[in-house]
């Protein structure tokens, strides 16, 4: 193709010429921290979670720490219109996390606002749900939940309103009896999944885990 010729796509890292379908080189790989967390057993995310809601499982694939790959990562995912980076992070997922004879019922990524998902034309966790979904053969639902107000990013606000987000979320349609898995980018307080669990939670016998992008330890 001409525009590969063109423009070839590059390691977000150092910038080395690499395949058209990853996102660094192999060097700059062995950068990104993975958290290597068993889904099964407990972690940093699982003791924080329960102090706010009744958790199942938790997982992270990647520590999301000052200065580093995987801060570049979420950051070019999130902020530079590179959609396509949710995939390749599934399918790092993928070759990580086994479900076993344990899979949920349903995925659910956190929403994005309407006027936040039309200034930034993508929901970024919605491409990873899929993959997910698609990997796993676990069906998904990005209209579960609606986020109910506008706000600036949660990594733009201080401590303070991170921590005040009630009647963030609500719940859309009747469900119950489900074991469901919310997906974020970046865990850092616990205060979006929080708010989107209880809702879940007070909507039926629902379970709810949580798996993300990253972990902002």
């Amino acid at each position: 193709m001409i525009l590969d010729l063109l423009f070839p796509n590059r390691c977000i890292h150092c910038n080395r010429i690499i395949d058209p379908e990853v996102l660094v080189c192999d060097l700059c790989c062995n950068q990104i921290h993975f958290t290597h967390y068993d889904y099964f057993e407990s972690n940093p995310i699982t003791e924080k979670c329960k102090l706010l809601f009744p958790v199942e499982h938790t997982y992270a694939l990647i520590q999301f720490e000052k200065e580093n790959l995987s801060r570049n990562i979420i950051h070019e995912l999130k902020y530079r219109s590179r959609e396509k980076i949710g995939k390749i992070l599934a399918e790092w997922v993928t070759e990580r996390l086994d479900f076993k004879n344990h899979k949920p019922d349903l995925l659910v990524s956190v929403p994005l606002h309407p006027k936040k998902l039309k200034e930034r034309g993508y929901n970024q966790l919605h491409l990873f749900t899929e993959t997910l979904a698609e990997f796993y053969q676990i069906p998904f639902d990005h209209e579960l939940i609606q986020r109910n107000h506008y706000s600036k990013a949660q990594a733009l606000k201080d401590k303070k309103h991170r921590l005040a987000a009630g009647n963030a979320f609500s719940i859309t349609k009747p469900i119950t009896g489900k074991h469901i898995v919310l997906i974020d980018d970046v865990f850092t307080t616990g205060n979006t999944v929080s708010s989107i669990a209880w809702e879940i939670l007070n909507a039926g016998d629902n379970k709810v885990s949580v798996l993300v992008m990253a972990v902002d330890a």
